[in-house]
């Protein structure tokens, strides 16, 4: 009885679904390959982990080159263990090039993209344009990068919002990398002050708003300049340097006007408004028809 049961369930499982050249795929060879094929795809996720791991701890080596590394080990891992999976199943590996010429169709027409940004990824993990933590600006989106996959990377907002942009964009367009070396970078105020004032003055107030704020820095030292002569005002630039407030520019200008503004106040310094002149001719009376 039991051998009769196993017979059937062998029968039914060498029943010949297709035949691809000179193969035919049964039941059981297509069991056996989609096995095969998902215990790869796991044991190289391990592998890809453990690699990964093994060079940032041991060899010290940054998170972009060990991810770039460990995915290229892996994608080179799948392909020769696919091919050994189907040999082992009896595949006749001359059909694959029906395959390969399907696929290559569907490149040409429809996974340029992909392909583009699979390619653009390997060349921003290897050269490292940009790199995770690093504060950057491309396409109008500011923020900080989270994750560089070989595909997209991930950038948040200061909004807290995760934006994916394709690696493509960072080889084709102009991408800002704010903190490219180190996270210090300047920002500059400007101020504007009536004629009345005394220009040295206004320097060491400004300096002295620049001094007491805990994002600036004091090296390299905070500068004041007189931009222009404008038609209402003093034009100054207050010039900082900070590393605290990369990602939040807009909060450091806000703090230092509000201190600026205060500053300026309690010393009797105006701040003025745009004015006019208007000169009124009178040349005779006016005719009223």
């Amino acid at each position: 009885m039991i051998q009769a049961f196993f017979r059937q369930l062998r029968d039914f499982l060498n029943i010949t679904l297709f035949v691809l050249g000179k193969t035919q795929f049964t039941l059981w060879s297509i069991i056996y390959i989609v096995l095969l094929v998902t215990l790869l795809f796991y044991l190289t996720g391990k592998m890809k982990s453990w690699i990964v791991q093994g060079l940032k701890v041991r060899q010290n080596i940054d998170v972009g080159i060990s991810e770039a590394t460990g995915s290229i080990i892996r994608y080179a891992v799948i392909s020769i263990g696919f091919l050994m999976i189907l040999q082992s199943a009896g595949v006749d590996l001359s059909a694959i090039t029906v395959l390969a010429g399907a696929l290559g169709i569907g490149v040409g027409f429809g996974l340029q993209s992909i392909t583009s940004n699979f390619v653009s990824g390997i060349i921003i993990l290897f050269e490292r344009p940009i790199k995770v933590g690093d504060r950057i600006e491309v396409n109008d989106i500011l923020g900080d990068v989270v994750n560089i996959s070989p595909r997209a990377t991930t950038i948040v907002t200061n909004e807290n919002i995760s934006i994916i942009v394709p690696n493509s964009d960072f080889i084709s367009s102009t991408v800002i990398n704010w903190s490219h070396t180190d996270r210090l970078v300047r920002r500059s105020i400007p101020v504007g002050v009536s004629y009345g004032s005394d220009p040295e003055f206004v320097r060491e107030l400004l300096l002295a708003v620049a001094a007491a704020h805990p994002g600036v820095l004091d090296q390299p030292k905070p500068q004041v300049l007189l931009d222009d002569f404008g038609e209402s005002s003093l034009n100054f630039l207050l010039r900082i340097w900070t590393k605290t407030y990369t990602e939040r520019p807009i909060i450091l200008r806000s703090e230092l006007n509000y201190e600026i503004f205060k500053k300026l106040k309690e010393n009797g310094v105006e701040i003025p408004f745009p004015q006019r002149d208007l000169h009124i001719i009178r040349s005779g009376s006016i005719n009223a028809e």
